[in-house]
């Protein structure tokens, strides 16, 4: 992604921060303006590692199918694995497929099933974030890595401290997320009180596609909301 490295100037180092304040608002921008026609959606995140044919890319793909037969759309990182297959559920159901890829060295390239003109792309892990939270109206988090657990932890944070309004943050596969929902019992909760009690109830662990439609479902009726901005 950067071809060349080479030590920098005071100069040469203010004069690329400036530009690159430009280049952060246009991503901003063109997010704002594409994201805000595309109704409501479910974001989907996992491992780009994740093969097809496997046991979390079919889950994956029949959740994603599931949910876009309820009304909502699919918005992904873009990429393959979890990525593709919850793209992949959305074309298949006739739905709408989101896909915000990032420039990665590895691993990062454009999946077939994302719609034509809801393909984003950006530079910024940070912006991509922002668009994943603002333009969502749920989490579906499949099994990952470093990077999903980066976006699972940003929305807990994000609603534990109230700066966004509490949505549904969903863990597929009990027998992948159980251990790290009992170190968070027993170590942050229990042991030395780095959270609330209430704050493990900001995460819902299922293992079926109907259950996470369920939650989606029932979160807007109970709170008299409706999926969309």
């Amino acid at each position: 992604m950067r071809e060349e490295q080479h030590t920098k100037g005071w100069n040469e180092i203010k004069t690329n921060d400036s530009w690159a304040i430009f280049k952060i608002m246009s991503e901003f921008v063109s997010g704002y303006e594409r994201l805000s026609r595309i109704g409501p959606c479910v974001s989907v995140f996992g491992s780009a590692r994740t093969k097809p044919n496997t046991k979390y890319y079919e889950l994956t793909e029949r959740i994603s199918r599931k949910i876009v037969e309820s009304g909502y759309g699919i918005i992904t990182g873009g990429g393959p694995g979890i990525m593709e297959a919850g793209n992949k559920g959305a074309h298949l159901g006739g739905g709408t497929s989101v896909g915000l890829n990032i420039d990665l060295p590895f691993e990062q390239h454009d999946n077939p099933y994302i719609d034509s003109d809801k393909n984003l792309d950006f530079d910024y892990f940070f912006v991509r974030k922002v668009m994943f939270v603002k333009y969502s109206q749920g989490f579906v988090v499949m099994p990952g890595g470093f990077g999903t657990l980066d976006e699972l932890f940003e929305a807990v944070t994000l609603i534990q401290t109230k700066k966004i309004a509490k949505f549904p943050i969903i863990l597929v596969g009990s027998e992948f997320w159980g251990g790290l929902i009992d170190w968070i019992r027993a170590t942050l909760l229990e042991a030395n009180h780095n959270i609330g009690p209430n704050d493990l109830d900001l995460l819902q662990v299922v293992d079926h596609e109907e259950e996470v439609v369920e939650i989606l479902d029932s979160f807007y009726k109970k709170y008299n909301l409706s999926p969309n901005f």
